[in-house]
Parts: structure tokens; C-alpha cells; sequence
């Protein structure tokens, strides 16, 4: 990769870390008008039908065959499953404390690619900064846990443990498939894919008996739809594509502290001594991580058939 392209990778990642972390506010006021299913099905399907017509003008060619199951695995795990649960569970929580939730996310890739054959393993220092990160998020809902909960909020809590996972698996799927299209035409059919079946599950749901618009409704999804969709999702795929997957994944602790600000700032969310001190451990945790020495299992002996989810060099460069 030429400096030229390595200084687009990283501007598509810095895109990512700021936009990113705006659109949890976004979600946060579009679902206070708009069923979550249709809300982020609007948006993703809408996003990739105008980004679509532009890659097709540019030259580059729709994913066939194989790939293009692969990036509806991609699209369905990032998107429909991990962004979708996101938006159902910001009806009852706060923005920032959703946010803080997904920065767990490199924990749980770094164990994922533990249990590749040969993906980087475990060490005491990852070991130490998993449970550090964990132990804020403990910090963050103590408050909540003492005397009785909210039903809702109990299970919008509860559903924040879905995204990190569905969004690990899915980068990993994504960064270890030898994709042959541009990384921008992944984005597009993947956002139209997702989107399709979150309008689907919303229709079943009955969302649209429930469906209204608003100008802050309306405002949000068209923020989404540009910074957090066409913008922001596909700087990440085409980072993820360009960068190793440990660094894009370093987003996921800048996000939060623009989003509890924000949360703070515009909707009035908590913004206390405990908070803080949450956010500080839980990056501090994802920062042990990040920082551990890389430790591969070692190569077999033997030629033997191995996963197509193991990294190889070209592919990841042809990607």
C-alpha cells in the first residue's frame, strides 16, 4: 500500500471515530419517533440505494456468486443483528451508556481470533485489560443495579450484549474473505441487504401501524443516512480493507467519549464522577489490549486444509 493510500485509510478511519460516535445521539432521538426496526431499516436501505448508482457510474462492479452471500453475511451480522439491536435498545437506555457498551467490542474480537488456528492468542496482559474494561462497565451500571430496575431498561442492557459479538464475528468474517470488489460496492449491497430485512422484521413486528414522522425523526435518519451510513460505514469497510483489523477496532474507545459528551450536551444524560471514571477504565482496559504483544499459534508441521477465516497476506491485500 502506497503513502497515498495509506493517508486515505487512515482519514477513512478518523471519519469513522468521529461520526461514529455522533450517531449514537442520532439513534437516540430518531427512536423517540420512529419504531427501531424501520428507523435503521430506512436508513441502511436508503443509504445504499444512493450510494449504488454513484459506484456503478464510477465503474465498479456488484459482488456475484460466492461473494456476494459473503457480504450479506457481513451486511446481516454488522448491520441487521449488531446496529439493528443497538437502535431497539436505545428506546429505553441513554446514548452514552449504549455506547459505552459497544466499546467492550475489542474484548470480544481479541478472543474470537483467539480461537482461530491461527489467530493471534491470549496473554496475561489482554487477559488483564479484558477484565480491567469490564470492571468499569461493572462501575458504570452499579447505580442502576442497586434496588429495583426498570423492566425496559433491564432489557435494553441486556440486548447491548448482542452487538459487540455480532459486530466482532462479522469484522472478522469481513477481513478474512478474499473479497475481490471495492470495498465501497461491499458497503452499498450489504446497507441494502440489512436494511431490507430490518423494513422486513419491522413489517412482521407491526411497526408501521406505529409509524410517524417528525422533523427530529426525519432530521436523524437523513444524519444517519449521510454521516453515519454513506460516510461513516463505508470509511469502516474500506479501512477494514486497507488497515490491520487491530487498529480500525481502536474506534470503538474514541466513539464513546464523543458520545458521552454529546448525551450529556444535547439530551441531558448523566455526567458524574462514576462516568467518568467508567469511561477512564473501560479505556484503559480496551488500551491494555490494544498494546499487548502479538502471540500466533504456531504453524503445523504437516500441509493440512485449514479455515477460510484464517488471515493470508494476498488476501487481505487483494481485499
Amino acid at each position: 500500500m502506497d503513502r497515498k493510500e495509506n493517508f486515505k485509510a487512515y482519514l477513512a478511519w478518523a471519519a469513522v471515530c468521529f461520526f461514529w460516535g455522533t450517531t449514537y445521539l442520532a439513534i437516540r432521538i430518531g427512536v423517540e419517533s420512529i419504531p427501531p426496526a424501520l428507523f435503521a431499516g430506512f436508513r441502511f436501505l436508503s443509504a445504499g440505494l444512493v450510494f449504488l448508482p454513484f459506484l456503478l457510474a464510477k465503474g465498479y462492479k456488484l459482488p456475484r456468486g460466492r461473494e456476494l452471500l459473503d457480504n450479506a453475511i457481513i451486511g446481516i451480522a454488522l448491520l441487521s443483528i449488531a446496529n439493528g439491536t443497538v437502535v431497539w435498545a436505545e428506546q429505553w437506555i441513554p446514548s452514552s451508556l449504549a455506547a459505552l457498551i459497544v466499546a467492550t467490542l475489542p474484548f470480544f474480537m481479541v478472543g474470537m481470533e483467539a480461537a482461530l488456528p491461527r489467530g493471534e492468542k491470549l496473554n496475561l496482559k489482554k487477559v488483564l485489560g479484558i477484565l480491567v474494561g469490564f470492571s468499569g462497565l461493572v462501575l458504570l451500571l452499579w447505580p442502576d443495579l442497586q434496588g429495583s430496575i426498570d423492566p425496559n431498561y433491564l432489557k435494553g442492557i441486556l440486548a447491548m450484549l448482542i452487538p459487540p459479538i455480532a459486530w466482532g464475528a462479522g469484522s472478522i468474517y469481513s477481513k478474512y474473505r478474499n473479497l475481490k470488489s471495492h470495498p465501497f460496492m461491499g458497503a452499498a449491497v450489504q446497507m441494502m441487504i440489512a436494511g431490507a430485512i430490518l423494513i422486513a422484521v419491522g413489517g412482521v413486528n407491526g411497526e408501521f401501524s406505529r409509524l410517524h414522522f417528525n422533523p427530529r425523526g426525519f432530521a436523524a435518519i437523513c444524519y444517519l443516512l449521510v454521516f453515519g451510513s454513506i460516510i461513516g460505514y463505508g470509511s469502516y469497510i474500506y479501512a477494514l480493507a486497507k488497515l490491520p483489523a487491530s487498529i480500525v477496532s481502536m474506534y470503538a474507545y474514541i466513539n464513546p467519549v464523543i458520545a458521552v459528551f454529546l448525551g450529556w450536551l444535547i439530551l441531558n444524560e448523566r455526567l458524574d464522577w462514576m462516568v467518568v471514571a467508567a469511561t477512564t477504565i473501560i479505556v484503559a482496559g480496551v488500551v491494555l489490549v490494544k498494546t499487548a504483544p502479538q502471540q500466533k499459534a504456531p504453524a503445523p508441521v504437516a500441509k493440512t486444509e485449514v479455515s477460510n477465516l484464517i488471515p493470508k497476506e494476498e488476501s487481505l491485500e487483494a481485499a
